[in-house]
């Protein structure tokens, strides 16, 4: 079954004067473990000059796996994670602390309705932590790559050039 055919309009990844549009509220980012395996997450996000902005834990695993392997998979989804587009491979890289501020002021603008349930929901998970530090956020950008590499496939496609693994895992 094709995500895209299922998926309504402004749920799917949209040509735009971008290589790809977002649309919706939750994006599944997918980041790699050591040993390959991938680990959905449904977020929030922002979309800006062609880059998907989220803002999250410091001390997360997917902030962990994103400093160790930049590669990602994104796609639009559900709150649940589920699918609602095929998956396109981008590079995630954390931004620096300047940052954070504009990337929450963006996500609370689009988000504002949400956050009014969430907050007391996020206060009330911080005050249980029981004399821990409060978590520290911070932003990341995440860039699509697909446009990339659709044209390393065709270069090797003009040039006959046989893929190797490390090829077909930009």
């Amino acid at each position: 079954m094709s995500y895209a055919a299922s998926a309504p309009s402004n749920h799917r990844a949209q040509a735009s004067g971008h290589p790809l549009a977002f649309t919706g509220k939750y994006l599944s980012i997918t980041s790699f473990k050591r040993d390959g395996t991938g680990v959905a997450t449904p977020v929030w996000f922002v979309q800006e000059a062609g880059r998907l902005l989220i803002q999250t834990d410091a001390s997360s695993y997917k902030v962990k796996r994103i400093r160790r392997n930049p590669r990602v998979t994104i796609a639009p989804c559900t709150a649940t994670g589920r699918l609602r587009a095929e998956p396109v491979t981008a590079r995630a890289e954390v931004l620096p602390e300047g940052e954070l501020g504009r990337v929450k002021e963006l996500i609370a603008r689009k988000y504002r309705i949400d956050l009014i349930f969430i907050k007391p929901i996020r206060s009330l998970q911080a005050a249980l932590r029981h004399g821990q530090p409060p978590a520290q956020e911070i932003a990341l950008a995440i860039t699509p790559v697909y446009g990339q590499l659709t044209q390393d496939i065709l270069d090797m496609a003009l040039h006959r050039i046989q893929p190797t693994p490390d090829a077909t895992a930009k």
